[in-house]
């Protein structure tokens, strides 16, 4: 088994909990990374209320940090998304990038559209770059390893949340994207692994790592609220609907909002009609983190049909490992 990832990380395990939004807080985070792997701060990590200022974010990212720090001295990562490599245009990262260094935190998981200009700070900074692209090809891959991140995170349309616009499933995303690659940087794969068998798939096509968002969601750390755990553990990938909306689809749980969206998609609303209709990010707060699906939705990836239990971090962790180590 390859230990670059491991390696770059300066982790005992090659897998990256997702950041998950409203769906990470200090306990959860740590778990992962007392596990073994890498724990992920999200954006509203640890609240459930919204903020709005940029002065309010990095407080609460800040005290989120320290209560990381106070459950666990491995390595730990926070999400971030750039929107432009404009400092002015964009107005979080720089703050972000700041209470990292501050904070001593050695990884940024970087999602959305690839900005050079802020890898370039953040590795000025002795910060590690994870990049998730939000719709992986061959041709940001290469521009990425160009720019210098550090790992590639290749995610199919198997995963949950904001699925990429491009309906290439996990079994055809990772092997382009770890040819693309040449070696020169390693690859995980994102998308429908929750179990030993997808965990050997993806090692199989060439991935070196894991990132895995549903199968800890279902955690018993995890702060999804529980009777969406427990609704979790008795469907399959056939029982979620899948709606249209901003950039593309949205999966869900069944339910009173999810429905009405689903029917909203398939009379031939806009895509901007219905992410408005779903509250953008906030029906995933209110489906997901408050377990309202009368005013949210709730995403799973795919490999939500393996689970059929709340466990503890490491149980999965140990898990996925076994399957890697096949």
């Amino acid at each position: 088994m390859s230990k670059r990832v491991c390696n770059i990380l300066e982790i005992e395990k090659p897998i990256i909990q997702g950041p998950l939004n409203w769906l990470t807080d200090a306990k959860y985070v740590a778990a992962v990374s007392n596990a073994g792997g890498l724990g992920v701060i999200g954006f509203n990590a640890g609240i459930k209320e919204p903020v709005f200022t940029i002065e309010e974010t990095m407080e609460n990212i800040r005290n989120e940090i320290r209560r990381v720090k106070e459950l666990t001295d491995k390595p730990f990562g926070l999400n971030i998304a750039p929107t432009s490599d404009d400092p002015e245009v964009d107005r979080f990262t720089g703050p972000t990038l700041e209470v990292m260094k501050e904070e001593k935190v050695s990884v940024a998981v970087m999602v959305g559209e690839l900005m050079p200009g802020w890898i370039k700070k953040f590795h000025d900074n002795h910060i590690k770059v994870v990049f998730r692209a939000a719709n992986p090809n061959i041709e940001n891959t290469k521009e990425a390893i160009k720019a210098g991140v550090d790992i590639l995170v290749a995610t199919g349309f198997d995963e949950g949340g904001t699925v990429p616009t491009k309906a290439i499933g996990t079994f055809s995303i990772v092997p382009m994207i770890v040819d693309a690659t040449e070696g020169k940087v390693p690859v995980m794969a994102a998308g429908g692994i929750s179990d030993e068998r997808t965990a050997k798939a993806a090692f199989a096509l060439g991935a070196e790592g894991l990132y895995v968002g549903t199968a800890f969601m279902m955690a018993e750390e995890s702060p999804l609220a529980k009777n969406i755990k427990e609704e979790g553990t008795k469907i399959n990938a056939t029982d979620l609907i899948m709606y249209r909306t901003v950039p593309a689809y949205y999966r869900s749980l069944k339910g009173e909002l999810p429905n009405k969206l689903l029917k909203m998609s398939r009379e031939g609303a806009s895509e901007e009609e219905i992410y408005k209709a779903q509250n953008a990010y906030i029906g995933m707060r209110d489906g997901m983190l408050m377990g309202d699906l009368t005013k949210g939705y709730a995403s799973f990836g795919l490999g939500i049909s393996m689970i059929n239990k709340i466990e503890p971090v490491s149980v999965i962790m140990n898990r996925l490992m076994k399957g890697i180590e096949e």
